[in-house]
């Protein structure tokens, strides 16, 4: 047996408490949506780069990579570091976030994506020289046709952006799913970002963004609104093509797992996310304690030997359960913040029947 560790005095020694991994429904519905408003307002911020930058600065695409990234980082843990309309739909279509809470997580994006542009109106009203703003809010706004950019048509326009909002979806979900590191997720977003921006840039401006075109489209010129369909319309496919796929795939895999022997689940990956028992390091420890046992005297070696044996299950069941919720909580650690969300079957991230 596994010796009590004791101080040079002779007390125990006091493990230190473990907090408890928080869901992100423990924030709340007003405090996902304020995070998801505050990284959209970072998204769509950095798209003025493409025209404050110069040509000494970043590009826009490397500027918009790096604040998603940020935002991820910064305020993912709260709301799950959507900040796009179209990530938010991918998500509830592929069962990771509830649909009631979608629309409340679209208008949240939208307020901060026109925070934004409002803010950067106001700056560029106050400089003396610059007499059109509305141009330069134009020139940032998504478009095509021959008057915009390289002259795309619009079935050319139509598909880049369908293609590419549904890879930047797949690589959001994939990402943030399993256990991974926070920082991993949001590089891989934020190198997607940057790689699909350089495509799109001359072709439409580069959306992928419903929130991001309405906002800089609403201080623009008249062409802009005209054309503002398709960037809702190509974005809101590109998702529901990427959450449909990775909601097949998931309920394909949950179906073989179902299925299959006991010897072929692997239960070291459990989706556990931080759904975990508040216990602290001291509880979990004080129940790994194996049960003393009773040595009986010889002539009752019959009841002596039962006892010991159930003694011995006893504490191997106790040290099995408490072994079970280590792991179970040294995995939830391990995993990034951003795949748990709302759902309301208990265990986030699990795709709902």
């Amino acid at each position: 047996m596994n010796a009590e560790p004791n101080s040079a005095g002779g007390a125990r020694v006091a493990h230190p408490a473990t907090a408890p991994l928080k869901r992100l429904d423990n924030y709340g519905l007003l405090g996902r949506s304020a995070a998801e408003a505050v990284g959209s307002f970072v998204l769509v911020f950095a798209v003025s780069v493409g025209v404050l930058g110069g040509t000494g600065g970043i590009s826009m695409p490397l500027a918009v990579g790096l604040a998603v990234a940020a935002a991820m980082v910064g305020f993912g843990y709260v709301s799950g570091g959507h900040f796009n309309p179209a990530i938010s739909l991918a998500s509830a279509a592929a069962g990771r976030t509830s649909w009631k809470a979608l629309p409340v997580y679209v208008l949240a994006q939208l307020v901060g994506a026109l925070l934004a542009v409002a803010i950067l109106w106001v700056v560029f009203q106050g400089h003396p020289e610059l007499s059109e703003t509305r141009q330069i809010f134009t020139a940032l706004a998504n478009g095509y046709g021959s008057e915009y950019g390289l002259g795309f048509p619009l079935a050319s326009a139509l598909l880049a952006e369908v293609v590419a909002t549904a890879l930047l979806t797949a690589v959001f979900l994939g990402a943030t799913s399993g256990r991974r590191a926070a920082s991993t997720a949001a590089f891989a977003v934020g190198v997607t970002y940057v790689v699909l921006l350089t495509v799109l840039t001359p072709l439409t401006g580069g959306s992928m963004n419903p929130a991001r075109s309405t906002a800089f489209a609403l201080f623009s010129e008249n062409t802009a609104l005209e054309q503002l369909w398709l960037f809702w319309a190509a974005p809101v496919l590109g998702a529901l093509i990427a959450g449909l796929i990775y909601r097949s795939i998931d309920l394909t895999v949950a179906g073989s797992v179902k299925t299959g022997g006991a010897d072929e689940i692997d239960h070291d990956d459990e989706d556990y996310d931080g759904d975990i028992d508040e216990t602290t390091a001291e509880d979990a420890h004080a129940a790994q304690k194996p049960a003393k046992m009773k040595v009986d005297k010889p002539a009752q070696s019959t009841a002596g030997a039962t006892t010991a044996s159930a003694g011995s299950a006893d504490s191997a069941a106790t040290a099995g359960s408490a072994g079970a919720g280590n792991r179970r909580e040294s995995d939830a650690e391990a995993r990034g913040f951003f795949d748990a969300d709302d759902d309301e079957s208990g265990r986030p991230g699990t795709p709902k029947a």
